[in-house]
């Protein structure tokens, strides 16, 4: 894979070893559980060159009609690294629901920073995500 699919998928948090993007877990069950939760390979898709795994057939469907709107946002990359002029890969296991986005952090010093004073600072990320490799999901 090259090019804009090889960065979309390393920065979805994909695993190296599984390939499975957010490192294996449900997208969607962080909205539903509000907790990372493992998804199984009987319930996975392939979306964005990328395979996402799912804990059932429900939430498999969910992400299938709207993708963006489950996946990482900042296609995984840390929000605050974003916003300080930074890029790094966002830990599935760190990570906030804000404005109705997932948003993954590298660490939880990371995530406590960003909410601090979210607003500036998810202006700040989505003005260089583009530019520095970590594009934004077009939300429906």
């Amino acid at each position: 894979m090259t090019g804009a699919g090889a960065a979309l998928a390393q920065g979805f948090a994909t695993d190296a070893m599984t390939g499975y993007a957010v490192g294996g877990h449900d997208p969607v069950a962080y909205f539903i559980d509000r907790k990372p939760r493992r998804g199984v390979p009987d319930h996975e898709l392939r979306w964005a060159d990328t395979v996402w795994v799912f804990v059932n057939e429900g939430n498999r469907a969910a992400f299938e009609k709207a993708p963006e709107v489950y996946a990482p946002y900042f296609s995984g990359c840390d929000p605050y690294a974003l916003a300080q002029g930074g890029v790094t890969q966002g830990n599935p296991m760190i990570f906030a629901l804000y404005d109705g986005r997932l948003l993954l952090f590298h660490s939880e010093i990371n995530r406590f920073l960003f909410l601090a004073d979210p607003v500036v600072l998810d202006r700040a990320a989505q003005g260089n995500a583009r530019r520095l490799g970590c594009p934004l999901l077009a939300r429906r």
